[in-house]
């Protein structure tokens, strides 16, 4: 069966959150663009599966899903048809409409355009200084003393996140925080899994979003975050 149509609010409200790309909180939504994603709105978005929205305390938190991104690229493609008017609504749909043209003459994707800088440039971890050693003589093979630390190789790290997501996710699409992560990697080195993690993030089956309810958070929490960019972020979500 189809989706209806979503409203002109529902709309802006999906196109807000693909701009910030990144899960935001009623009261974030409120202090920086004057609304919030309430009623009708937040129901139409949660049941065409647009938008995942959580509890927290009194507020609801939203995310766009996989689902959202894909209708905001229609509506990029499409121009946006719901019913809207005044200079605002007429705004909206210029915007939404031309910025096309852009889209096609860089070839440059929705996620590229709006995503954070942090989540579209894959980190690099920097390799340690050598220390200086003798040069061994021609032709002959230097034999180390020790053999050295084994490190997982990144993909092998990736492997690792997602078997503990999976063990911890309670359903599918669920938030599991990097404080009960962490401990089901092993021995995997912390600078190795956060580098993992903060490619990651540029994968369009994950997000890691920062606890909206900063008060919640215990010490546990802030140490197992990874920074990415200048924000922590604390749970992680793998699905389709």
């Amino acid at each position: 069966m189809p989706d209806k149509p979503l409203s002109f609010s529902a709309t802006c409200a999906l196109l807000i959150l693909m701009a910030e790309d990144r899960e935001m909180s009623n009261p974030e939504l409120k202090e920086k663009y004057g609304v919030t994603i309430t009623g009708k709105e937040r129901t139409t978005l949660n049941e065409g599966r647009f938008v995942d929205s959580r509890k927290n305390g009194r507020s609801f938190s939203h995310v766009l899903t996989d689902k959202g991104w894909h209708h905001a690229s229609e509506l990029f493609r499409d121009g946006i048809s719901a019913p809207g008017t005044g200079f605002a609504a007429a705004t909206v749909k210029a915007l939404v409409g031309n910025l096309q043209r852009h889209i096609a003459r860089s070839e440059n994707s929705l996620a590229e355009i709006f995503g954070q800088e942090e989540d579209l440039v894959p980190a690099t971890v920097e390799a340690p200084a050598e220390e200086p050693v003798e040069e061994p003589p021609a032709f002959e093979t230097a034999i180390p003393e020790a053999p050295p630390m084994s490190v997982p190789a990144s993909d092998d790290i990736e492997t690792l996140i997602r078997k503990a997501y999976a063990q911890l996710a309670d359903k599918p699409n669920a938030w599991v925080s990097l404080t009960r992560l962490r401990p089901l990697l092993g021995d995997a080195p912390r600078d190795e899994v956060d580098a993992v993690l903060r490619r990651m993030i540029g994968l369009p089956d994950v997000r890691l979003v920062p606890e909206s309810n900063q008060k919640m958070l215990t010490d546990e929490d802030r140490t197992a975050a990874v920074v990415i960019g200048d924000q922590a972020k604390h749970l992680i979500l793998i699905g389709a």
